[in-house]
């Protein structure tokens, strides 16, 4: 937990908290859809792991899974980010158009902490690009669309709600991992993205996944659905927690030399024999750009929350719930 959250202030109480969370949720949404010209389609819970469609997220988590049919496994899944794009090809939808989806997700290798949470909910989307849309001038186009969303929806709460306060500066600051590097080489890449949203408050670190120029990568990222080059994550600075906050990761789809070069990379390329990667190889899948947004950080961070568990109903160590206690704040 975080030292200084003895003097931690509840805005809302547990009731003003859940109508705001519905509020806030159904606006963003809306607002989202709108600006990317999103449709929503129905998810799946858990998909059949010789599809590759579930995501292999830093390549180490392994999926809740359980039995059925005569012992075939299936697989909660850990996000949608594959299955999105296989959802686009059967929906045919076109270029400049896309989908979204409530993802639920259950992540049993996470340690709980005030961020993180055994169970994920975020908005999954993903829109179908050109070959000439697939550059860093797309990419930074699309992360200012949603920023926009997020400054209005910035608006909206805290017109609904006058007790809460603005947080967004007016536009988002962009830098690259490797920029990151040389900009703080002494600091691990947590600490370089606590000073540099620090510094600016609402920041874009692109080109996550490849090893940066002292060997090691800046975060992990499963080889087979971002680019390398061309992804990144949304972070804005908590003021509540006063750290860095990641909001969203999201990125520009590998294509098949982006997917070849980076299974190659990660010594993977036995996942060529699966079913998407087999059609991403042979140019079946439209190209993508896509992400997740994560639901109860999104509340966690207009709503001024300190817990992740203020904002959803999961389980925490006895410890957590003592200590959130003794700080008043109060767990769902």
């Amino acid at each position: 937990m975080i030292e200084h959250m003895d003097t931690y202030v509840n805005k809302l109480s547990l009731f003003q908290t859940q109508k705001a969370i519905k509020k806030l949720k159904d606006f963003f949404e809306r607002q989202l859809a709108y600006e990317l010209n999103l449709t929503r389609i129905s998810a799946p819970l858990f998909v059949q792991p010789e599809t590759g469609l579930n995501d292999n997220l830093n390549g180490t988590e392994k999926p809740v899974s359980f039995s059925v049919f005569n012992n075939n496994e299936v697989q909660i899944v850990q996000s949608l980010a594959k299955w999105k794009r296989m959802a686009l090809y059967k929906y045919n939808i076109k270029e400049k158009a896309g989908i979204y989806t409530d993802m639920n997700a259950i992540r049993k290798d996470e340690e709980p902490d005030y961020i993180h949470s055994y169970y994920v909910d975020q908005w999954d989307w993903e829109r179908v690009i050109g070959q000439s849309d697939r550059n860093e001038l797309k990419l930074k186009e699309v992360v200012e669309r949603i920023y926009k969303v997020l400054k209005i929806t910035d608006e909206y709460i805290v017109d609904e709600f006058p007790v809460l306060s603005h947080k967004l500066p007016e536009t988002i600051f962009f830098i690259s991992s490797q920029e990151l590097e040389n900009q703080y080489p002494d600091l691990t890449s947590k600490q370089r993205e606590h000073e540099i949203c620090k510094k600016y408050k609402a920041v874009f670190i692109f080109k996550i996944g490849k090893k940066l120029l002292s060997g090691k990568p800046h975060d992990g990222r499963s080889p087979d659905y971002d680019d390398w080059e061309l992804n990144g994550d949304i972070l804005l600075y908590n003021p509540v927690s006063e750290t860095a906050f990641e909001l969203s990761s999201m990125g520009i789809r590998v294509d098949k030399e982006s997917l070849l070069k980076q299974l190659e990379e990660t010594n993977t390329l036995d996942r060529l024999n699966l079913e998407y990667h087999q059609a991403i190889v042979n140019d079946v899948l439209p190209l993508t750009i896509g992400g997740g947004i994560g639901q109860s950080r999104l509340c966690m961070y207009f709503l001024e929350k300190a817990h992740i568990g203020e904002v959803q109903s999961s389980v925490w160590p006895k410890s957590m719930i003592k200590e959130c206690k003794e700080k008043n704040i109060h767990l769902l």
